[in-house]
């Protein structure tokens, strides 16, 4: 794709919002057939004359929240529920819509099941590494829940799907076509777009990661295993070949118009082989990943935002997919003491930790902000800091977080900020 000399191209994701956010109370009618119920992964509901159609479930507690939405509507029979892909947001609402509904087939594609099993081997793990970006947010979703005189909480479910999708999978109700098509390995293995080819609409859920017009996570700072840049390139692919004019996406309002998404998906798929093979590049010109990660950048034609991913993170996760952990920069790398082991004798070489501590204060002065964080870390790693070392690291995050517009770096940086302040547990 190239822009005539007279055309300018206004990046969808400047005028979206980015964060992800609890289900509250509220739908909203999309066209004379689907309503949206937003929530930590949208929810929609397809009305047909012979019954209706969902695509997502939500998390558990936030199930009776989507159905009370979807009830403003209609309260016709739910017939089919589909979910997008096997994450926590997606499929914890399933078993409080089957008891509501029953007869309700539930539809995901083949590898749900075995993702489910993934996420669930490491629940403790990605729930504790997920808590710095969410705890404020479920606290902030349950004091509204209980001003509406709810608090009944569904369990989180872990369904079995009643019908799996290898390929393709297509239906119809009342009219209307629906297709599920598989496309697994972009946010994960077992995901699905829902087509709607009478009326070229697309749902992909969150097929590209949360907002849409972003740079994809290729990994997550939560933890979660490393995504490939060029399945989630043809993912893009997928979408763009079905020329749809509205895509509803996994969070936040619709997408209109064909010649917008047309743009918006050549962009991604483009901004993401860039990258791509600029890493590749890099790696055969033997270039290290600090270095990749620090020059790597898109031209102003690729312009997506990073809201959500970060290019220097995605460098980063390409450059290890292919080559592992062994950056091989020091035989360290292969034992198991960390560099840590020999901060005490950097603190006593220093002359005590005040002569780092006085160090990184310089360091934040001049702006270098992670340089003053590593000295700090030193300290860190044997001793609580002092107060003068925690307004140091205070001011550092602080100097992070004012250029940062990624939700998860400013929620790590917000969070590293209330921590050091003494307002949140050191279990955060």
């Amino acid at each position: 794709m190239s822009l005539s000399d007279s055309a300018v191209r206004h990046p969808i994701y400047k005028s979206r919002p980015v964060e992800p956010n609890p289900a509250g109370f509220g739908g909203q009618r999309i066209n004379d057939f689907i309503i949206l119920s937003e929530a930590f992964s949208n929810s929609y509901l397809l009305q047909t004359s012979e019954g209706n159609i969902q695509i997502n479930a939500g998390m558990g507690f936030e199930a009776p929240v989507i159905k009370h939405n979807f009830d403003e509507f209609s309260k016709d029979a739910l017939r089919y529920l589909i979910l997008t892909q096997g994450h926590v947001d997606h499929v914890g609402g399933v078993a409080y819509f089957r008891e509501h509904n029953p007869g309700l087939a539930v539809i995901a594609q083949a590898g749900n099941a075995q993702h489910q099993s993934y996420d669930g081997r490491l629940a403790a793990f990605r729930g504790n590494r997920s808590a710095f970006a969410f705890t404020d947010k479920f606290s902030s979703a349950f004091e509204q829940y209980a001003r509406n005189d709810y608090s009944d909480y569904p369990a989180q479910d872990a369904p079995i799907a009643d019908i799996l999708v290898e390929d393709r999978y297509s239906f119809s109700l009342g009219g209307l076509t629906v297709e599920v098509i598989a496309v697994p390995g972009a946010e994960t293995n077992d995901s699905v777009i829902v087509w709607l080819p009478q009326h070229k609409i697309c749902l992909t859920g969150n097929l590209f990661g949360c907002p849409f017009g972003h740079f994809p996570n290729l990994v997550t700072i939560r933890g979660d295993r490393y995504r490939d840049a060029l399945t989630v390139a043809a993912a893009v692919e997928v979408v763009m070949d079905l020329g749809a004019e509205t895509i509803l996406y996994g969070h936040h309002e619709p997408i209109v118009g064909g010649e917008l998404i047309a743009t918006e998906l050549t962009v991604l798929r483009d901004a993401i082989l860039y990258v791509h093979d600029e890493t590749v590049k890099g790696m055969n010109a033997g270039l290290d990943v600090h270095t990749l990660m620090a020059d790597i950048q898109l031209p102003s034609e690729l312009e997506v935002g990073e809201g959500y991913g970060k290019v220097s993170w995605s460098v980063r996760a390409i450059w290890e997919n292919y080559a592992g952990w062994f950056k091989h920069e020091s035989t360290t790398e292969l034992y198991s003491q960390p560099r840590s082991v020999i901060h005490e004798d950097l603190i006593e070489l220093a002359g005590g930790p005040q002569a780092i501590v006085q160090r990184a204060q310089l360091k934040v002065g001049e702006e270098k902000y992670t340089e003053a964080l590593h000295l700090l870390d030193i300290i860190a790693a044997h001793q609580r800091p002092s107060s003068g070392a925690a307004a140091v690291a205070i001011a550092a995050h602080e100097g992070l977080l004012s250029d940062s517009e990624n939700f998860w770096l400013s929620s790590w940086l917000k969070s590293q900020i209330k921590l050091l302040q003494g307002t949140i547990p050191e279990s955060m």
